[in-house]
Formats: C-alpha cells, structure tokens, sequence
C-alpha cells in the first residue's frame, strides 16, 4: 500500500468556498460498498437512510477562533494559532515567522492586553504561554476563526463553521460533517426514532495534513483529547443488544468509537488522548455506517474512509461525485456510507 494510491485529481471550482444557504440543503452522495451502488439525496434525507433504534452518534467539540494576528516587539508581524492547551496557561501553537519568534520573543496585539511569550518547542511547533487579565476571554474577543487553507473567501459569519450543538470548547478545526445538521433535521431524526449521542474529539491542524511518506504506515498522527461519556456507551450497548447500528458522523467520531471499543462491538466510557491512524486492513468494532464529507487527496481521512468502504469503492464514489459537480472539503456536501465493506 502507497500514499499514491490515495490521491485523486480535484478541479479547483469545486473546492466549495462558503458554506451552503441552509446547512442540511447539502447534497448527499449515498454509498453501499457490499452492494457496490450509488444514490443521490440531500442532507435533509438522511432520515429516511436510518432506522428506529439507530444510534447516531455527534462530536460536540466547539472550534475556538484562535488564529490570532499580532506585532512581535518591534512592530513587525507576527501570527500564533493556538492548538491545544497544556499546563496552565501554556498552549501548543504554531507561530509565524517561526525564525523570528525564538523562545523569549512576546507578541502583543493592538487594543487588547492579551500577550504571547513564547518558550520553546520542536520547529513545527512551540509552546506559549498567554499572559494578561483574562487572557482565554481575550483570545475569544479578538481571535479569528482558524478556516483551513483552501478557503480562500473570507468567513461572514463565524458561526457557520461552528455546529449548532458544539458545547465543549477546544478544537483547532470544526468536525465538518456536523457542520450539516439543523434543528430541523434534529427534529426529523427524532421523529423517525433514532437515539442521538455525542462525544468529543478536540480536532487538530493533522486533519488537513497530507501524507507525505511514500507509504502511509510512515505518516506521524498527532494525539487529541477525546470523552466518551457513560450516556453514550449505554446507547451503543443497547443498539447492540438489541441490533441496530451505531453511525458515525464524521471520521472524528469514528475515532472516539474506535479508540474506545471493545472487542465484542461495546465501548467502554473514559477520556483521555488518542492517536489511532485508520488505514485499510483495520478491523472495525463498533462504526456499523458513517456520515462524512469528502477528504483530501493523501490524506489520513481519505485513507480511514477507505479502510471502511474499500479503496476501490471510495474512489469510485469520489469521480462519481466529481462528474456531478458535488462540492468538496469542509463546506461541500457529504456522503452517507451505509454499512461496512465486504471483508
């Protein structure tokens, strides 16, 4: 298995810029690997692609907007995007220009009291630490929303790449395929008697991380903070017991359900760091079908939706939704894979 086998060509018009009028009007491309056939539906849809007893399965991490423009002293510019929070005050972060913020260098940012020290770190990342009166509150007030690289059109409103029930705080990145739900659709999911559940998985900056090893096993996967609470693991025991599936939205959850199964398809309730790569030939335990918009070429995400459906299988769905104009990354639309590939 290589990289390469991973990559796919994307005409650039369809790396969708702004996220879509209503969230769940996306288009959602429906995949059956064990019966190799396609459908086209919409978000709003998905109810009718999930039966009574289901148990859908959300991640509630909310993005925090740390990009944060300031001057090093001295006046010149200089950029710090927070990651993850370490002890106390200090946070992991990337910095920019990294040669010209050594440890010791300060970045302050124009009407706040907020400050930056930085204290050291590998090249790829420093650790800082935030300095002022209420610092964190700070960060919110003036950050920026941390938007992935191939959005080039500015955010209008932030809220947009938040979801509508992100609760705890944390991410580097949004889990885009929760990105399509609405109340609406919470509403319709209900009706139709699926069980909602959540977990947080707090997203890093590895989600856009191409691999860049000629073979995949050689990619370094970051850890994140992930909770899977006791509500949760007692849906997915009584989805078991009673046959119904446990979906995953987004390969975020999937991780959480992964990091956390047992071997006879249960979970265990617990919290803690996980950085379980997925790639084909894993054996999944708990994951039954999985909601997730469409990845990057090479990437760790393409490659776990892979081990899931098949590669084959995965590729063709993605030239399918590239012949039809489906729009791709974090604000496009969506595929529901509805079962597991055929071992």
């Amino acid at each position: 298995m290589r990289t390469a086998d991973f990559d796919y060509e994307l005409p650039a018009g369809l790396i969708a810029q702004r996220p879509p009028i209503e969230r769940d009007a996306a288009r959602m491309l429906v995949l059956d690997p064990g019966a190799a056939t396609i459908e086209h539906a919409l978000v709003l849809d998905l109810p009718h692609y999930l039966e009574a007893g289901d148990v859908l399965v959300l991640n509630d991490t909310r993005v925090l907007p740390a990009r944060l423009l300031g001057r090093r002293r001295g006046g010149a510019p200089a950029e710090v995007l927070l990651l993850r929070p370490l002890a106390g005050r200090e946070w992991e972060a990337l910095i920019r220009p990294a040669r010209k913020l050594p440890a010791g260098a300060v970045v302050d940012f124009e009407g706040s009291p907020l400050r930056i020290t930085v204290l050291g770190g590998e090249e790829e990342t420093r650790r800082v630490r935030l300095e002022g009166e209420a610092a964190l509150d700070e960060v919110r007030r003036i950050g920026r929303m941390p938007t992935p690289p191939y959005i080039k059109e500015p955010l209008g409103d932030p809220e947009r790449y938040q979801t509508v029930f992100g609760s705890r705080e944390g991410s580097a990145a949004a889990p885009t395929a929760g990105l399509h739900f609405s109340p609406r659709l919470f509403s319709g999911l209900r009706d139709r008697g699926i069980t909602i559940a959540f977990v947080t998985l707090h997203v890093g900056l590895d989600t856009f991380a191409p691999v860049r090893e000629e073979e995949p096993s050689g990619h370094r996967i970051h850890r994140e903070a992930f909770r899977l609470g006791q509500e949760t693991a007692a849906a997915i025991a009584s989805a078991r017991e009673t046959g119904r599936r446990v979906v995953a939205v987004g390969t975020t959850c999937v991780r959480v359900l992964e990091s956390c199964a047992r071997d006879d398809g249960f979970v265990s309730a617990g919290e803690g760091w996980t950085d379980l790569y997925v790639l084909p030939g894993f054996r999944f335990r708990v994951v039954d079908a999985m909601l997730t918009n469409f990845h990057l070429p090479r990437s760790t995400l393409l490659m776990l939706v892979s081990a899931f459906a098949g590669r084959e299988c995965v590729l063709a769905a993605y030239r399918e939704a590239i012949r039809l104009e489906y729009r791709f990354y974090s604000f496009g639309d969506c595929m529901l894979i509805a079962g597991r590939a055929r071992s």
